[in-house]
């Protein structure tokens, strides 16, 4: 690992765990935190799934669209390696999806199709309850590295007290709160993204870049300007003009 590297890595576990603001938001939050592990862990892409206040799981945030579509589909068919990891608290891994029809019959052939051949997912831990799962997708076998699997569970561990450390960290009812706040986000900024991509012609990946860039570029949190691009009271031509940023985190 070079000197900038290094430097990269202690700026991105600063980032991650400077969470102690007033307009801290954990839907942006686990944005940046699957962008920084696409940064630093030499993989495609990355995914959170979290628990829910039903005791279910849902899809927090991708670092890409087949990240998200994959993360979704393994949500809505309970298989998987995020599956897998949330239930046992443990690491799950696969080096090749190719020879894993049997243990994900229908995970593996999806993220095969979407271009995905390896995959780790790693657990999101409060004490001993596990809340989520982030899972590292490369596009070819055996792409997730033992380097980059370490790196990912210290990023999931710094986040995951970062997400605690900005509220009670002795009140779990709190944190439910908080996930569950997340997820019902995720519903709105899924719905806006529809709305830019119907609207614009794009694909939803540049739908959503359009619509951070301008949540960005105006200093506005991403969930109200979701909620007003959902409900056809924003400008949309204007938020799709604004030319997309750089990962500086907007004010939620």
């Amino acid at each position: 690992m070079n000197d900038r590297h290094e430097q990269r890595l202690a700026r991105v576990f600063v980032e991650l765990a400077d969470t102690l603001v007033d307009d801290f938001d954990m839907l942006e939050f686990l944005s940046m935190l699957v962008e920084r592990c696409v940064e630093l862990l030499e993989v495609a892409a990355a995914g959170v799934v979290l628990s829910d206040q039903r005791g279910g799981l849902a899809m927090a945030a991708a670092s890409s669209e087949q990240a998200r579509l994959i993360e979704v589909f393994a949500v809505q068919t309970g298989d998987g390696p995020c599956l897998d990891c949330v239930r046992t608290g443990r690491p799950v891994s696969s080096g090749d999806l190719a020879a894993e029809d049997h243990r994900w019959p229908r995970f593996a052939p999806a993220a095969r199709a979407a271009g995905f051949a390896a995959a780790h997912a790693v657990p999101m831990r409060l004490r001993t309850t596990v809340i989520g799962a982030v899972n590292l997708l490369n596009t070819h076998p055996d792409g997730v590295d033992e380097d980059s699997v370490r790196l990912g569970q210290a990023l999931a561990d710094v986040a995951t007290i970062g997400m605690l450390q900005q509220r009670t960290l002795h009140d779990s009812t709190v944190l439910v709160e908080q996930l569950q706040t997340a997820l019902t986000s995720r519903v709105v900024i899924e719905q806006a993204t529809g709305v830019l991509s119907s609207h614009g012609g794009l694909d939803m990946q540049e739908a959503f870049t359009a619509l951070r860039g301008y949540a960005r570029s105006h200093n506005l949190r991403l969930s109200e300007l979701a909620r007003t691009v959902a409900e056809r009271t924003a400008d949309l031509d204007v938020i799709l003009r604004q030319p997309a940023r750089g990962s500086t985190r907007e004010r939620h």
